[in-house]
Order: C-alpha cells, then structure tokens, then sequence
C-alpha cells in the first residue's frame, strides 16, 4: 500500500501527480483547456481566412497593382497566423515552445537537405512572385508550354491552353527557362506574306493589299505599316506584310485580315499562283515510249 501511494503521489509535470490526474477537478480542467484549444483554433482559421481575403481583395479591386504579388502575402499571413495561434495553444497546455522550436529548425535543415529540388521550385517561386516576369492572365509561353497563367503557388504555375487543358509548370523550369509574354505590351506586330503572279501589276496588287487591311479599324498607322516585295519565289512574288495591332485582338485580326486579302486580290483580278511545273519531254524519246506502249498492247491483245 505504501508503494502504490508513493506511485500516486509521484510528480508527473508541473508539479501534478498521478493523483491529481484523477481527480474530477484536474479532469474539468484539462477538459475545459481542450474546448479551449479547439475554440482558439477554430477562431485563428477564421481569422486566418479573413485576413487572406482581405489582403487579396486589395490587389483585385485596384488594377494599377499586381494581384499576383497579394495572392502570395495573403498566403503568407494566413499561415503566419495559423502559426502563432499554434505557439498560443501549445503554451496554454504548459509545452515549452522555445525548444519545439529549435527542434523544428533542425528538422527544417535536414528536410532542406533531402527536397533540394522541391525548395529550388520554391525559391524560383518567391524570384517570379517578386521580379513578377509573368502575372496572372497573362498569355505566355514557358519551356514550349503555351497558354493563359491561372495560379502561380511556391511550387508550380497553373496554366491554361489554347483547348483549356491544365499545364502544371514547376517553378524552376518557369524560372529557368525563356519566357515568352504576348501580354506585357499594349501593342504587337501581325505579319503576313501574299503571294502574286509574276504576270500580276505588282503596284495595283500592293495598293489593294494596302488598302484592304488599312479599311480594319484595328489596324494601326503609326508605326507605318511595311509592305513591299520581299522574295521571289519559283512560281509567285511575295509581299511582305507588317502591320501594328492591339494585342488582345491579334489572333483573330491575323485570321480576318488573311481572308480579307485573298478575297480582295480575287475581286480586283490579282492572279494568286500555287506552285506549277512545266515538263519538256524530248521527242525521240516520246516516240520510243508511244511504240513500246503500242507493242505491249498488241501483244497483250493477241
């Protein structure tokens, strides 16, 4: 009996024995820091959540500011806020916080050491998110992969192809490879080339061609549009065309203004060629293939 009263009486932490433990007040205690624990914790994603909401409602509801770069604060104070509600509740309950955390670091560096490549696409996405080479919305090509940026997180950048097909891109691959963005610049530059007969009056076909994608009224004349003769080619001299454009009407003018040409240089008489070749068969050699034709008839007749 002495043993199992000293057992009883044996400090466990915080001065609190096994004794204690049973008793219906530490157990009301315990179970009241609990439903605190989860009330606190329920509050702190509330809070977090709101807080990101608000972060990001800022860069959406001014365009002068890059909303990338708010999807990302508001990210990093949620779980900043996430974090120090963890510390809270951990410190309620009599943990030690300050070695947890010299624990957690430790354990970060190995971890470090063994996702090399995975805190390489993080670093390349904290580079994008601040230098912001590409920004949500815009029209890009990365690494051969073509279409609209959706998301851009720590890891990857979410695209959108042409047939609206997910494109999960890592960010190092983002971040070290060539990027084209057809969405920095207000204005691009369409370029076309049409071919005309070497029979056709080249002034009269460049004034319809002239003409006819100047009508568009997005066509631009400042800069000065370039059409002139650029190539002669076997069977058609070739115009070559460059116009400015606003970028977000450039893939459809690119289409309108092919058919446009084509239909004009039809109406005006403007001959469009397509590739042909003349053959100059010697005329001994013609006759000797017409009577071997002639011989292998006759023999299969007879």
């Amino acid at each position: 009996m002495d043993q199992l009263q000293t057992l009883m009486n044996t400090e466990l932490v915080n001065g609190t024995s096994i004794s204690d433990l049973l008793t219906l007040e530490f157990l009301a205690q315990a179970l009241g820091g609990v439903v605190a624990a989860l009330l606190l914790l329920m509050v702190s994603f509330m809070v977090a959540n709101w807080v990101r909401r608000r972060i990001r409602a800022i860069g959406e509801n001014n365009p002068k500011l890059d909303i990338t770069l708010f999807h990302f604060l508001g990210n990093l104070a949620r779980y900043t806020v996430l974090a120090l509600a963890a510390l809270v509740i951990l410190n309620t309950f009599g943990v030690q916080t300050t070695s947890i955390i010299a624990a957690l670091g430790a354990a970060g560096l190995a971890v470090g050491l063994a996702l090399q490549g995975t805190l390489s696409n993080v670093a390349a996405g904290v580079m994008i998110i601040i230098f912001r080479p590409i920004k949500i919305g815009d029209f890009v090509e990365i690494g051969g992969e073509m279409g609209t940026v959706k998301d851009i997180t720590l890891n990857t950048t979410e695209l959108a192809s042409l047939g609206n097909v997910q494109i999960i891109v890592p960010n190092s691959e983002v971040w070290g490879n060539v990027i084209e963005n057809y969405s920095t610049y207000p204005e691009r530059r369409a370029e076309w080339t049409f071919g005309v007969g070497y029979g056709a009056n080249l002034a009269k076909a460049e004034q319809v061609i002239r003409d006819t994608i100047m009508a568009d009224e997005r066509s631009m004349s400042d800069p000065e549009p370039f059409i002139q003769v650029n190539a002669l080619n076997d069977s058609s001299v070739d115009f070559l065309v460059r116009v400015w454009v606003g970028t977000d009407d450039y893939f459809q003018y690119q289409a309108d203004m092919k058919r446009a040409v084509k239909e004009a240089l039809d109406r005006e008489g403007v001959d469009i060629p397509f590739p042909t070749r003349t053959l100059h068969v010697d005329g001994a050699l013609q006759t000797a293939r017409t009577e071997e034709d002639e011989t292998e008839t006759r023999h299969a007749a007879e």
